[in-house]
Order: structure tokens, then sequence, then C-alpha cells
């Protein structure tokens, strides 16, 4: 069969078939163990359409996917925390042949009516299924956003996106078969599916994935020969709080080649806790469902707190204003919302035309709704979401990320987050919301002030303080800033 579009997973038939590829927990294949059970796979679900996946962070959900992938067929990773209503709506909205899960998993009510395949990790005879007849543009996954207005929206992820994004982070990260990812990520997301998973099979190299976090795990991991580690700020703000108390917790970041956080941004005071207890700087980089990676701090590059890095290979990025108009200017001030164009981007919102269209420019960029400043280096740094993050202020364009970083620098605040609200004087106002480290004796609204105007500028400083027990987040860890005014 002739191929259009290379395979996504040389190493299932070029590589050393005993080299280890996935480890969950006690449970382990190599790459010749699971060329076989995709491949037997692969067969039974070839010209499926697409397929769900009830995505568990167990190895049945890798299988799956790689399986998909290997067929040609698009997954839909399906989050098992997801309501009945959500489900629903992705069940109806996709339209998946059948749904993949593994042996014994309780599915819900919503996926009743929808075929079920038991998906087998043991260990088989037989080879990798024949390459496909695939283009670059032929799906690889259909992953729903979360709705913070209507609905999840579907976005089409194509196989070229898939390879372009991970052979771009190969090159920044000098990424290759001889790494050892350890992460403890949901697999119903680009970060630890597309990022934590299916990267390093597509170099060769192998994946140990915790099932649940613990800094314990990381720990034992890293220092039994891992030498990444992926996680979210919650995990690495865990991280750092264990340091000071856990030497072979501090041994083992250390001693690993690379530390990457990504999904939502790093708290400057967290980056500084752990680089102070090992030694290691955590990079960051940055993406979302739509683009997958879009930058990152490089390998080779310099490893500063509170930015996202430079433009990965083959991804040109821009600042605009509000009328459209591109940003020239790399002057760390000026804030615009970021848009891209690449090889890594989606295809399409899956039966939202509409939405597709609003979410490109004429000139084919696609519009992220992150706003950001750019350094004179050109490293980007993102101060929040055009929607919630982006305050207008006193006639100033505020972003809400870099005052959260200073509010998190006061000794008695554990967490905040910042937002605007309407202002007769100002047109918005700065409102913090906090957790304070002692609840008996929380800062109170002039000390945080001061605190804030002294390292940004006066205007940056918050008029309203509420203190609260904890925020709200969601399953990444990102706090969800409509619930609070809610």
């Amino acid at each position: 069969m002739s191929s259009l579009f290379p395979v996504l997973f040389p190493a299932l038939t070029d590589g050393p078939p005993e080299r280890a590829a996935l480890r969950f927990g006690e449970r382990s294949l190599t790459y010749g163990e699971l060329a076989a059970v995709t491949g037997a796979l692969a067969r039974r679900i070839a010209g499926a359409g697409r397929v769900a996946v009830w995505a568990t962070p167990a190895l049945e959900t890798a299988v799956a996917v790689v399986a998909a992938l290997e067929a040609g067929v698009a997954a839909v990773p399906l989050n098992p925390r997801s309501g009945e209503k959500e489900l629903g709506h992705i069940l109806s909205d996709s339209a998946p042949t059948l749904v993949l899960a593994a042996p014994g998993d309780e599915l819900p009510s919503a996926l009743g009516n929808l075929e079920r395949l038991d998906v087998s990790a043991q260990p088989t005879t037989g080879g990798a299924f024949p390459h496909p007849d695939v283009s670059a543009e032929t799906p690889a996954l259909v992953v729903y956003t979360s709705g913070t207005t209507g609905p999840p929206k579907g976005a089409v992820i194509p196989r070229r996106a898939v390879a372009a994004t991970l052979d771009a982070l190969a090159d920044a990260w000098r990424w290759t078969g001889e790494d050892v990812l350890v992460h403890g990520l949901p697999l119903f997301h680009v970060h630890g599916l597309v990022l934590g998973t299916l990267g390093p099979l597509r170099r060769g190299g192998s994946v140990r994935h915790l099932g649940r976090f613990s800094t314990e795990g990381v720990a034992r991991e890293l220092n039994a020969g891992a030498t990444m580690l992926f996680g979210v700020p919650t995990m690495y703000h865990r991280i750092a709080q264990a340091l000071p108390e856990d030497p072979e917790l501090a041994k083992a970041l250390a001693g690993a080649r690379l530390l990457v956080s990504g999904s939502a941004a790093l708290p400057v005071h967290d980056h500084e806790r752990i680089t102070a207890a090992t030694g290691r700087r955590v990079i960051e980089r940055y993406g979302m469902t739509e683009t997958l990676m879009n930058t990152s701090v490089r390998a080779d590059g310099e490893a500063r707190a509170g930015t996202v890095g430079v433009p990965l290979p083959g991804v040109e990025l821009r600042l605009v204003e509000e009328d459209g108009a591109p940003i020239t200017s790399y002057d760390g001030e000026t804030v615009g919302e970021i848009q891209v164009r690449g090889t890594n981007l989606f295809t399409e919102y899956l039966n939202r035309p509409d939405a597709t269209a609003a979410a490109f420019t004429a000139d084919g960029w696609f519009r992220t709704g992150d706003m950001a400043v750019r350094d004179p280096d050109g490293y980007v740094r993102i101060v929040g979401r055009k929607a919630t993050d982006l305050i207008k202020s006193g006639g100033y364009k505020i972003g809400a990320g870099e005052i959260e970083n200073a509010l998190l620098e006061h000794p008695g605040v554990r967490e905040a987050a910042v937002t605007g609200e309407p202002d007769a004087d100002l047109g918005e106002r700065i409102v913090a919301w906090i957790v304070p480290t002692d609840p008996q004796s929380p800062p109170l609204l002039d000390e945080l002030a001061d605190h804030v105007a002294l390292r940004l500028a006066p205007h940056k400083r918050p008029r309203v303080v509420h203190h609260l027990d904890a925020l709200p987040r969601n399953d990444m860890g990102k706090i969800m800033k409509r619930a609070l005014h809610a």
C-alpha cells in the first residue's frame, strides 16, 4: 500500500523490539509487544470511521489511541469525569461507531447505545498493522475543548499537526529515543496524550505513567533512570512545597535532563523555590487544543521564569491590536492577542463551520484569545486570556497574570487570582482573590496594593481584595475565573 503521509511511530517496526515503550504502574509493554497489541486492535477497527476512547490513565488508553492512529482511524478521547450531558453532546456530535475501553471499566449510561470493544494490553503474537493509505490531513484525533460559553467544540487534529508538533518539540528539547519520560497527567487532552504519550513513542523512547501523580512517584522514577518530567503548575506547586523536607525528591529533580510545565502559567515563586532547592530550572511551553504546541523555552536556551519561550520551528506567531493591526515592537510592555499559523494547527471544529470561520483571520491566522507581550529577544510572556484576563483600567491594558505573580511573592498569599470588574471612574478596577497562608491573619487590601505597586506600577495595584478558602479549578488545575464572580 502506498502512503501519502509518513509513519507516525517508526519505532513500532524499525526500532529494537525489546526496548521499553510504555509502563503504567507495574504493567508495561516493549516496542515489540506494543506493535503486536496495537496491530491486533488496528485490524479490528480499520475502516471504523471515528472511535471513542474511554481515556482512563491506563495502559489500555495508550494502546487504543496508538491502534486507532495505526489504522488511520480518528480517536475521540473521552474524559471519564465528564457529566452525562457533556458526554451525550460529545457522542452525538462526533458520532463514533464504537467505544474502546479497558476490560472491567464501568461506562456511564450515556455510552449505553454504543458498541463496546474491550482493549487488550496482554502481549500477543503478530506484528504491526500495515501502514494505511492516509494523507497529511487525515484526522488523527477529535479533542473536545472545555466550553466556557456553550457546549464543548470538537477540534479535528490532523496527522500532520501531531507529527509537526512532536518533531518541533524534539528540535527544541533535544528529545531523542534515549529519553525516558515520567508524568501523571490525564490522557483525554493534548498535554498528557499527545505530548506525554505519543511524543516518546514517536521518538522511540519510553513513557512511565504514574497513574496518579505523587511527589514520591516522581522521585522514584527520576532516580531510576527517567530523564524528563512533564507536569502542570499544580503538580510543580506540590513539588515546590515538598522539596524542603524531601532530599530524595531534590536529588531526583537535580538529575533530570528536562523539567517541563504547561497547560497554565507556572507562578514565578514556584520556579524560584524549585531552582533554589535543585539548581534546575523548569521550562515552560505554550499550546492549546486547536494548535497543539506554539512556543517553548528551548533546552539550549535561557530558562527564564514567567515566559513560554520562542515560537517552535514551523510556527509563525504575531501579536495584534484589537483592530487586528500587528504589533511590531518587542518591548516587553505592549499587550496584544497571540495569533499563530503553521502545520501544527487543527483543521476545523467538527460540525461547526461558523465557529471555524470565526477562529481564523482572513489571511489564515488562528486567533488564540491569549494576550501576551514579547521581550526584545523574542521571548513570549503570556499575561492572560482576552475574555477573562485583560483588564482595561484608567486607559491602560493590564494583564492579570503579572499581577498574580506579584501577589504570589507576598508571604501571606498562598494562591491568587486577578480579575476586573466595572468601575465608573477607571472603566474596570482590579480585583484580587486571595487564599491566605494564614486564614486567621490574611493580608489586607492596603498591604497587597502597596506590595504590587512597588513591584509593577501603581496603576496595576488591586482595588478590591476577596479572601477565599480555595480557588475554583478544573481537572487541569486551571483557575475557573468565571466561577469567582458567580
